[in-house]
């Protein structure tokens, strides 16, 4: 089993041409929205466990005012969450969508597979909480059908993750998570928590390789942890923490923390030195899966309205080919089934002033 890079940071830039393919709208709203709201139209009552503590967020690279950033599902430090304890009740979900047959095939629906497969898919998640406030389409239940809206998550939100890193159901309303639409100039609509930036929201990208080793932090202890791939906790192990540098953030005049500043690592060979990034040399990867390796990976208020309709694991993360797991990950709305693991392309997301 190889181990692979763990993280990506891509930027996307708006472009002023026409839109793509008709995904790309133009204006509409993002919705904000609060850790622990449920929101409108829920498919399901909370499943969102409250006995642990909200990650605090992670540091981010500077990017321009047009730009949003996006971040490889198998970064460690993008999530967090409490060691041994689920974020989320997932056979709870599994029980609420089953006694609801309309809600559960809408909810197949949105993921694009049989009903019937909606439990092992569940079964398949991996419970996190995100630590940066993140870019989705979030799906609704309205009049016996699936809706969607453009909505950002706050940071703190408990969420289930596919195998690719890519956060596929949230826990506080029970709904189907998918890619974020591309929007030209769109508003924002609801309350702007505190130390929300549109600067600061990410774009969760699928990791390249499955990954089958969450690198998590546990802010209950200040420390570290690893959750293996659809997992409720009960196989966590403590995990070093990945390599920190010093933030590059211009609003930032001192180091963040190593819980706070999850950074990518480089594969290299024999005694070759990684290349300087920005101003800042990167760690390299580690070569095995031995605990012992001497290296680490890298590291709400309510809405304001109602949306339109529209054995022990690694001490590090680790990806394996998509081949090598039987976990798919769930394709975005529309599609005609799962996920067969092909990396997304980047969307083009324009960041929002709230």
């Amino acid at each position: 089993m190889l181990v692979a890079a763990a993280a990506l940071a891509v930027v996307l830039l708006n472009r002023s041409g026409d839109d793509e393919g008709g995904t790309k709208a133009s204006g509409g709203e993002v919705f904000l929205q609060n850790a622990s709201a449920t929101g409108p139209d829920p498919f399901t009552r909370s499943t969102a466990r409250t006995d642990g503590g909200s990650a605090p967020s992670a540091s981010l690279p500077p990017r321009t005012a047009s730009a949003v950033t996006e971040v490889s599902g198998s970064t460690p430090g993008l999530y967090g969450g409490t060691k041994s304890v689920s974020s989320c009740d997932v056979e709870q979900q599994v029980r609420y969508l089953s006694a609801q047959p309309a809600k559960n095939t809408a909810f197949a629906s949105v993921i694009g597979i049989p009903p019937a497969g909606v439990p092992d898919y569940l079964r398949s998640l991996t419970p996190l909480q995100l630590r940066v406030d993140t870019r989705v389409t979030n799906h609704g239940f309205r009049d016996g059908a699936a809706t969607s809206y453009q909505a950002v998550l706050q940071a703190g939100t408990a969420v289930m993750v596919d195998g690719r890193g890519v956060p596929r159901v949230r826990c506080a309303c029970g709904n189907p998570l998918s890619a974020a639409v591309p929007q030209k100039a769109p508003r924002t609509t609801g309350t702007p928590w505190q130390g929300y930036s549109s600067q600061q929201v990410v774009v969760v990208a699928p990791s390249v390789t499955v990954v089958n080793v969450f690198v998590v932090y546990d802010p209950q202890d200040d420390g570290w942890f690893t959750r293996r791939h659809g997992d409720t906790g009960g196989q966590d192990r403590p995990a070093p923490p990945p390599t920190a540098s010093p933030s590059t953030s211009p609003s930032s005049s001192t180091s963040s923390p190593p819980p706070s500043s999850p950074v990518p690592c480089v594969t290299v060979t024999g005694t070759e030195t990684p290349t300087p990034r920005g101003g800042i040399t990167p760690s390299p990867c580690p070569s095995t899966l031995s605990p012992s390796a001497s290296t680490s990976s890298p590291e709400s208020p309510s809405d304001s309205s109602s949306p339109p309709d529209s054995s022990s694991p690694p001490d590090s993360s680790s990806s394996a080919p998509a081949s090598s797991s039987s976990a798919p990950s769930a394709p975005s709305s529309g599609s005609s089934g799962p996920d067969t693991g092909a990396p997304e392309s980047p969307a083009e997301l324009t960041s929002q002033s709230p």
